[in-house]
């Protein structure tokens, strides 16, 4: 994306600044479809980007030693966001913990406070015989799963593994949230359905829970103080399973915790029939500039088995920086315009390997990546 860096016919702080992590496996090959993209907007659309690329995972580690230099995370910090890739290699599954190339995503999550993953599920009618369901069950699917992502039992203390008197060992995690913690997601989450269907489901485990029970009375409270007009229900997290699969189409937003939020968004993701459809975003606090970090990402991984081959599925990544568009750069006429050309492109029969069914014309990467700029041009 390097071409974009600059622009000789705007000042610099007229320029959003992008700071783009394409990682490793097929992360910098969908990368470059959406590079394409950004050209693209650039030169008819008015976008005026400040990129800055920069290594992470099993890149940064045999070039730097790192998985994440302390660098990249203070680019990230100034950043209006960041767009990643994947990270992960075996070929450095050997290595401590702390050396992992995971451990790259891992910590920009933690230092940008990043606390609310956004997660959409939708189908695309064109792939609606790629999802697990029945059609009449899931057509239609649109859903947005709002996740709390730096609290809850991945990081309640105490935790660890211990040896008791008698020679066993017990493993302890804890589950554990505060007033704030919940209502800084929940607010993101009634901002994001005004935007919707204008409804929030939240999940929890309150019959069996304190922390679920807390979670529920801290929702409820604030949707009576400043969100009245948003339709609020409330479900247990092993119903909220339950009903995914059997009426998927009764949600708009669900917001949830840590723990059931990872659970039910892999859950909800498969009812579109492939992970390399789905974008993500995750937000973090609001800065004092009054911009809020925000990294977003596909949601599958680095697919090692197949980089350098040509055949990802590149639309995720394109789907991301739609999501970009729209929440960090407030241009939601041009995430419109990406969302529907990728949705036109599908219609046409265009597939990648992953969503490949028969009848349908196999492409890969870069002939994706190129379909999809084809469309956008026509539909502008």
């Amino acid at each position: 994306m390097g071409a974009v860096n600059q622009h000789g016919n705007c000042k610099m702080s007229e320029a959003h600044k992008l700071l783009v992590l394409a990682g490793d496996g097929i992360g910098p090959e969908v990368m470059r479809e959406v590079a394409r993209i950004v050209h693209w907007l650039d030169a008819n659309r008015g976008l005026k980007l400040d990129i800055t690329e920069e290594l992470v995972g099993a890149a940064s580690l045999a070039v730097h030693g790192v998985p994440i230099r302390d660098e990249v995370i203070d680019l990230a910090r100034k950043s209006d966001a960041v767009l990643f890739g994947s990270v992960g290699d075996p070929a450095w599954s050997h290595v401590g913990f702390d050396k992992r190339p995971e451990v790259a995503i891992l910590k920009l999550r933690k230092e940008l406070e990043l606390f609310a993953n956004l997660r959409p599920a939708q189908l695309f009618d064109a792939l609606i015989d790629a999802s697990a369901l029945k059609p009449e069950v899931v057509r239609g699917l649109d859903i947005m799963i709002v996740r709390e992502t730096v609290g809850g039992i991945y990081f309640g203390e105490p935790r660890g593994i211990e040896t008791l008197p008698d020679g066993s060992r017990r493993g302890i995690n804890t589950e554990v949230y505060t007033t704030s913690e919940i209502e800084r997601v929940a607010r993101v989450a009634f901002e994001m359905a005004r935007q919707r269907g204008n409804r929030v489901c939240s999940v929890e485990k309150c019959n069996v829970m304190e922390s679920g029970l807390l979670w529920k009375e801290v929702v409820t409270d604030l949707h009576k103080r400043e969100y009245q007009d948003v339709e609020l229900s409330h479900m247990l997290a092993d119903n909220c399973a339950m009903q995914l699969v059997r009426n998927p189409n009764q949600f708009d937003v669900i917001v949830t915790g840590n723990l059931f939020g990872d659970i039910l968004s892999d859950l909800a993701s498969m009812l579109t029939g492939s992970l390399g459809m789905l974008p993500s975003a995750t937000l973090g606090i609001v800065r004092e500039d009054g911009k809020r970090n925000a990294l977003y990402e596909p949601i599958h991984g680095s697919a090692p088995d197949i980089a350098g081959k040509g055949i990802a599925n590149p639309l995720a990544q394109i789907l991301s920086f739609a999501m970009l568009l729209r929440y960090s750069l407030n241009r939601a006429e041009d995430a419109e315009l990406i969302e529907k050309a990728v949705s036109n492109v599908l219609a046409s029969g265009l597939r990648t390997a992953d969503i490949m069914s028969p009848g349908m014309a196999r492409v890969g990467t870069d002939m994706m990546g190129q379909a999809v700029l084809r469309e956008m041009e026509k539909l502008a």
